[in-house]
């Protein structure tokens, strides 16, 4: 019954008093607050059909208001996604953007859209990033402003460009740069068309035709001009340093394309290096009758024989020992003795203890080069948290090692290739063995020969994998590109305060990132990428890079695109005036690089290209928790060498999706969620119904998205049964407004009865908290 009904009959005075209070008088039939005047339609009730016919029936039948509405309570099996694509398609979704960006509007929401990798089918990550970012978008436009969003991919780089080597086998290896590379763009064109038509589906509102992709020419032009903009502020360098290495890639990888795995087995190793010439402070404590040797530690059995210096924390306190199984006379921290005793199954005699500062200017021998000489150094990464208190120090395979080789001028030769395996000068044992496998085992076996291995044992912990390959990478010295970040952290980390980040805590944990990268290693030893636009000398150690050099290959790649590095003779790659210079055509004396650019920098420099006006700032950035140190840091680094500002005014960071039951995804667990099988039901419909794609973005919708995010069978049916309430919900308000037509049945607020007026206030201020909060 409606209560805008005129009042007849007992009571019918006191709901006409109530009725004075609450509001003023209503014509017969107003429908609360729409206030529709209208006829009374009677329904019959499910069953009426087989009562008895009684001859007062129908008596009430003109003051009965029942809803009435074609919209159905629930859409079995194929009914969601099949009316899905039929309201897509009939309500010009595809056309939803261009609409709202003709809107007459004061403000513009700019969501810029981090790209996915071009290089699979769409998963349920793909799924849970792109609805957050449709919700944000739907958001800002219900709130009045225009959104832009221009949807991109990554199309670049090692992941794509090994799958495609892979795929073809013994054939890749008898490839050109221009094959592997032809073959890499069909291969993340396909993969763009699939995931596209994915996201499509999902519902997302973006500019569909006006995508941008990393391989497109103008914005390789426009990334090469980022990148010589850099050079010229003297932030981009070339120099020998140790990276991370891929040997299964034979290329230098960046720390986001690491993982770590938890699981890794290491041959940790413990190590006499023999005292040479003690220390000075220390010569009359330790005589020359008893031989002393200094005891190390190392996860990396085969870094030894690139050994160049022993270090130690010149602030700890050290002592001499004396082994009671073998009578030996050893070095190591007073806090280590007694751990490492136990882990020798033996046990220490404390001879004397001294101050590390004491070891300054004694040397060791070398454990497997007797004749070598490896000197005992002061370092402040030295700690004594593992081993022994006394470091090895391989500069051409750590980080804090090369720190210390370049204060000390050590040398810093390397002895592993491109592919992992020992070069000629490791010694004619290990020549051509691979370091992470038979390399290892015959280190240990000299070392065991020459009566300096201690002790060998398996240790588990977490060690850096190729994020592609899935296999193990070493550092290794080589000369690469290398950005300076030291000189823009400054900068960035005073920027950042003006950032806005969701959860708060996010800001710290990519400052921590930010902090703990030494350098910044922009090259890659790979054909599918853009090139760094850099010419070597054919004999010497130079190389050649200018203002003209790199207007005219700008020039080159907004006409052809990055394959005319590869496709032109080198003397048209340079213009004419510089030619001149260094040669001329027919005897030219630099050659094309072979390096081609990171993608964290192809994909960093985006902000660049995409994003509308001079400020070139978007609202908001907003990807997973990976990519604080990735894409975020990428962009922002660029962005602030090229400009000192940054791209982002709001940055938001969610978890990962992860099984039901919390754990992660794979195929041999059996746990991978396909979002088309979730849209259209897999094989056995029974077991993977379709719940369309109103679930998925439910799902989303409904999920603490700054956790890890679950997803199985009970959290689509729990969206499913959402949706079927919200469902009945919007039945019944659309039943009630059957016939509803706002022009002749509204009325004005003013108008309307004070608890009407009521309950809008209370829906404007719950409005009001969401838009707040």
């Amino acid at each position: 019954m409606r209560w805008g009904l005129r009042p007849r009959g007992p009571g019918a005075t006191a709901l006409a008093s109530a009725r004075s209070f609450w509001g003023p008088p209503r014509l017969p039939c107003r429908l609360g607050w729409l206030g529709a005047t209208r006829r009374l339609l009677v329904r019959s009730v499910t069953g009426a059909s087989n009562q008895l016919t009684n001859p007062n029936s129908g008596k009430y039948r003109d003051t009965v208001l029942l809803p009435q509405t074609n919209f159905p309570m629930k859409l079995l099996g194929r009914q969601q996604p099949d009316m899905e694509l039929e309201i897509q398609q009939k309500c010009g979704f595809s056309e939803l953007y261009s609409w709202q960006k003709e809107r007459k509007t004061k403000t513009e929401f700019c969501l810029h859209d981090g790209p996915p990798y071009a290089n699979g089918d769409p998963h349920v990550g793909h799924a849970l990033n792109k609805i957050l970012k449709d919700i944000a978008n739907r958001y800002h436009m219900m709130r009045g402003s225009k959104i832009h969003f221009v949807p991109g991919w990554d199309c670049h780089g090692l992941p794509i460009e090994i799958k495609v080597l892979s795929e073809l086998g013994g054939k890749a290896q008898n490839l050109s740069a221009m094959e592997i590379r032809e073959k890499a763009r069909s291969f993340a064109k396909a993969a763009i068309e699939k995931q596209k038509s994915a996201f499509i589906r999902w519902g997302i509102m973006a500019d569909w035709d006006n995508c941008y992709y990393t391989f497109d020419r103008n914005y390789e032009a426009k990334q090469l001009r980022i990148f010589y903009q850099m050079y010229d502020k003297g932030l981009v360098y070339r120099s020998y340093k140790p990276v991370f290495w891929s040997p299964s890639s034979r290329t230098a990888l960046a720390e986001a394309e690491l993982e770590y795995n938890p699981e890794h087995v290491s041959r940790s190793i413990y190590v006499k290096f023999p005292l040479l010439k003690p220390p000075p402070k220390l010569a009359s404590l330790i005589s020359d009758s008893s031989p002393v040797s200094f005891l190390v530690w190392t996860t990396q059995p085969w870094t030894i024989p690139a050994n160049q210096a022993i270090c130690y924390m010149p602030e700890s306190k050290y002592a001499v020992v004396k082994c009671s199984t073998s009578g030996d006379l050893y070095i190591l921290a007073a806090d280590k003795v007694s751990s490492v005793a136990s882990t020798l199954e033996t046990t220490f005699e404390v001879i004397s203890t001294f101050s590390g500062a004491d070891l300054k200017n004694g040397t060791c021998s070398h454990p497997l080069i007797p004749d070598k000489v490896s000197p005992l150094l002061p370092a402040t990464h030295v700690t004594m948290a593992k081993g022994t208190g006394l470091v090895h120090t391989a500069p051409a395979h750590g980080m804090e090692d090369y720190s210390v080789a370049s204060q000390h001028n050590l040398p810093m030769d390397c002895l592993v290739d491109e592919g992992g395996i020992f070069i000629a000068e490791a010694g004619p044992e290990l020549h051509k063995k691979a370091v992470l496998e038979e390399g290892t085992d015959v280190v240990i076996k000299l070392l065991k020969n020459s009566k300096n291995l201690l002790k060998e044992e398996k240790l588990i912990h977490s060690y850096p994998y190729d994020w592609r390959t899935k296999k193990p990478v070493v550092i290794r010295a080589s000369k690469q590109w290398f950005i300076n970040i030291t000189d823009l952290k400054t900068t960035a980390k005073e920027l950042l305060k003006t950032v806005k980040f969701i959860p708060g805590a996010t800001l710290n944990a990519m400052v921590d990132m930010m902090d703990r990268r030494p350098y910044w290693c922009i090259s890659r030893q790979r054909v599918w990428g853009v090139p760094i636009p850099v010419f070597h000398h054919k004999t010497k150690d130079e190389y050649l890079i200018n203002s003209q050099t790199i207007e005219h290959i700008i020039k080159l790649v907004e006409q052809h695109g990055s394959d005319i590095w590869w496709t032109l003779p080198p003397e048209q790659l340079l213009p004419k005036q510089v030619l001149s210079q260094v040669g001329g055509p027919d005897a030219l004396e630099y050659m094309p690089g072979q390096d081609i650019l990171d993608i964290w920098f192809d994909s960093g420099t985006s902000w660049s290209y995409v994003l509308p006006g001079t400020n070139q700032r978007a609202d908001l950035y907003l990807e997973g928790k990976d990519q604080l140190g990735g894409w975020f840091q990428s962009s922002l680094l660029t962005s602030v060498a090229a400009r000192k500002k940054v791209p982002f005014k709001s940055v938001v960071v969610h978890g990962f999706t992860l099984g039901e039951k919390g754990e992660k995804m794979s195929k041999s667990l059996g746990n991978v969620i396909d979002p088309d099988i979730v849209i259209n039901g897999g094989q056995d419909q029974s077991k993977e119904p379709p719940y369309g794609a109103d679930v998925l973005r439910w799902w989303v919708a409904e999920s603490n998205v700054f956790t890890e995010v679950t997803i199985g069978p009970s959290a689509l049916n729990a969206a499913r049964d959402d949706i079927n309430k919200l469902r009945n919900t919007l039945r019944f308000l659309l039943g009630n407004v059957a016939g509803f037509n706002p022009k002749t049945d509204s009325v004005p607020v003013n108008q309307m009865y004070v608890i009407d007026q009521y309950m809008l206030h209370l829906l404007q201020d719950l409005a009001s908290k969401v838009c707040v909060n």
